[in-house]
């Protein structure tokens, strides 16, 4: 009996032993298969990403970059005029406004003696070459404001201050002489008629200096329209200097000089022995509607001035 006992005793014994190994190495290979999950999550996350959601955005943007490259190669080159308004427009549309202004910006100079030069390159910056807010909406290519002498219409335009008061024409021909007058008739400005019509460098500085613009890069950027649109031909058109290769200052980039006259469709050169009388009768105008398109207030021609009638 006692032999049976043992025998039993043995045998128990042994089967505790193997069950205990076999729970202890099962908990000690839990350890690797939870570390291996982890890795296994965060390698397919790794993977994941790049394949279905980055490498398509980046293609795309590859491709968006490449579509904008060559798009640009096809656009004319675009300029963004700020002043009273901010206004962008391409060289085509600077280079009408100035044949559209040209003979205006000359008859002004040799009635007020302001360089026809310095009455564009304003124009252009204070307009934006026609395409500004109080140029559309006003016909005021010069950012006039009212003061208190101005009685005439007026619009509300945020400038140095917001709903600032603005001068309102009825025609674009009417600020261009109306810019005339407040310079001539400003004594702050007086200094600048004692200029050399032909220093339009001087005529930039001193506008600045007398405070018609606050930008104290204003004379530079008058300087480089003039320069890069060869806007003195003008200048040396009413002063009589005859321009040469030589003489004449260019500078990188310069655009070729713009003809001083390309088309006679609704100018008239003025004769010997011509008056506004007798050219307003030639084409059915008044000799106030002649004047007002030109934006001139005396009486004085001269023989080769030319005269928009249209």
């Amino acid at each position: 009996m006692n032999k049976y006992i043992v025998i039993f005793l043995t045998v128990f014994i042994l089967f505790s032993c193997t069950s205990q190994q076999q729970v202890i190495q099962t908990q000690r290979n839990t350890k690797p298969l939870a570390t291996r999950k982890i890795s296994t999550n965060k390698s397919h996350t790794a993977e994941k990403n790049p394949i279905q959601k980055s490498h398509p955005k980046v293609t795309a943007k590859v491709q968006s970059t490449k579509s904008n490259s060559e798009t640009a190669a096809n656009v004319p080159a675009t300029e963004v005029i700020v002043s009273t308004s901010r206004t962008k427009v391409n060289l085509a549309t600077i280079q009408n406004y100035i044949l559209q202004y040209k003979d205006i910006a000359m008859n002004n100079m040799r009635t007020n003696g302001i360089p026809a030069s310095i009455i564009l390159a304003q124009a252009i910056l204070e307009s934006g070459a026609g395409n500004g807010d109080l140029a559309r909406d006003a016909n005021n290519h010069f950012g006039i404001k009212c003061h208190k002498e101005w009685a005439g219409e007026s619009v509300r335009h945020d400038d140095d201050a917001a709903q600032e008061c603005f001068r309102k024409y009825k025609h674009a021909a009417e600020s261009f002489q109306d810019h005339a007058t407040f310079l001539s008739s400003r004594g702050r400005y007086s200094a600048l008629f004692k200029l050399p019509k032909s220093d339009y460098r001087s005529w930039a500085r001193g506008l600045r200096a007398a405070g018609y613009a606050t930008d104290p890069k204003y004379p530079e950027k008058l300087v480089t329209y003039i320069q890069k649109y060869n806007l003195d031909q003008y200048d040396n058109l009413v002063l009589g200097i005859q321009e040469t290769r030589e003489t004449h200052e260019t500078t990188p980039g310069t655009l070729p000089k713009i003809p001083i006259i390309t088309d006679s469709f609704g100018k008239h050169e003025v004769q010997k022995g011509e008056t506004f009388y007798s050219i307003s009768k030639k084409y059915s105008l008044t000799v106030d509607e002649l004047k007002q398109k030109n934006g001139l207030a005396e009486n004085a021609l001269s023989v080769g001035q030319v005269l928009i009638i249209r």
